[in-house]
């Protein structure tokens, strides 16, 4: 997923508790099914960002010769800029975008 096409807000917004528990009735659900995403996010975000920066690893065993790649900082600033992952998950909730399932509701029905 491009994470840079996503509508979230680069900085932290105010949001109306209320909006968030509309789905599960909970907010403390609420918030345990964004910070699970959110989770999902930063580990897709860190693996893509590995990915990335292995194309331009060096394996020298010198310690003294240090090379800044001018694409590498490129990447890096690329992936600084994203909204942090709690404001992408809270946006994918919000818009509605996150499945998630209670196994113990599921059970009692």
């Amino acid at each position: 997923m491009d994470y840079k096409k996503s509508k979230a807000p680069v900085n932290t917004v105010t949001r109306n508790i209320m909006d968030l528990c509309k789905d599960t009735g909970n907010i403390y659900e609420s918030v345990a099914i964004i910070s699970k995403r959110a989770n999902q996010i930063s580990a897709e975000i860190k693996q893509d960002l590995s990915k990335k920066l292995a194309e331009f690893a060096s394996y020298n065993d010198s310690l003294e010769e240090v090379f800044e790649n001018r694409e590498q900082i490129e990447i890096s600033r690329y992936y600084e800029k994203l909204p942090k992952a709690s404001l992408l998950a809270t946006q994918e909730f919000i818009e509605g975008q996150v499945y998630y399932r209670d196994p113990s509701k599921e059970n009692q029905n």
